[in-house]
């Protein structure tokens, strides 16, 4: 099974963003580089270390744009 597949949500488990949601937008071996659609967007994602995020299963590979991310990530939080 592929947590830490792009398009999936992940919620950062350490950082001054502890407990943030975001979208991964592409994985290599070690790092995540992830995007809220807000103040990390697509084109400048944070690269984070795969220990320090929690991977959210949900697959979603439509996700193109940070309007998108957005949207996707309001809906999973509920407001």
């Amino acid at each position: 099974m592929e947590l830490y597949r792009a398009g999936n949500l992940a919620k950062s488990k350490a950082g001054h963003d502890k407990d943030k949601i975001y979208v991964i937008i592409h994985e290599s071996d070690e790092y995540v580089y992830l995007s809220d659609g807000d103040l990390k967007k697509i084109d400048n994602p944070k690269k984070k270390n795969k220990k320090h995020v929690q991977p959210i299963k949900c697959d979603n590979a439509d996700c193109v744009n940070n309007e998108i991310i957005r949207e996707l990530i309001r809906h999973y939080i509920g407001g």
